[in-house]
């Protein structure tokens, strides 16, 4: 039986995994919280050095909106990825995928939408 905080880990172990191996470089924090039918992952610490300066001398928010884009369609490229391996650690499958970036702050949200709650049924404690 596995525990709620037993799932959350794994799956914020595998989101660092594919961030690292897909997108190239790790962040500095995952956590990982199950909603019922949702998943909610938030990672920090996402952008890369090169990132960073272009969004920092970024005047007219060209930057910020290429670095958004194509983080984005770098994500969706790897969704199906995403979803299996959600798929494998929840039991449940993937309904949508919801994520954004923060140029700013670093900071990544993706939002799972299971079809149904996770735990129900699962043997967790």
């Amino acid at each position: 039986m596995r525990t709620l905080g037993q799932i959350e880990a794994e799956i914020s172990e595998a989101i660092i995994l594919f961030e690292k191996e897909y997108m190239g470089r790790g962040p500095e924090e995952t956590r990982t919280h199950v909603i019922n039918d949702m998943v909610l992952v938030r990672l920090r610490g996402v952008l890369t050095p090169a990132e960073k300066k272009l969004a920092e001398a970024d005047e007219d928010g060209t930057g910020r909106t290429l670095l958004k884009q194509v983080r984005m369609e770098l994500i969706e490229r790897g969704r199906l990825l995403l979803e299996t391996v959600m798929q494998d650690i929840t039991g449940r499958g993937v309904t949508s995928m919801h994520t954004d970036i923060s140029t700013v702050t670093g900071e990544r949200i993706i939002l799972f939408v299971m079809d149904g709650a996770v735990l129900a049924g699962e043997g967790v404690s």
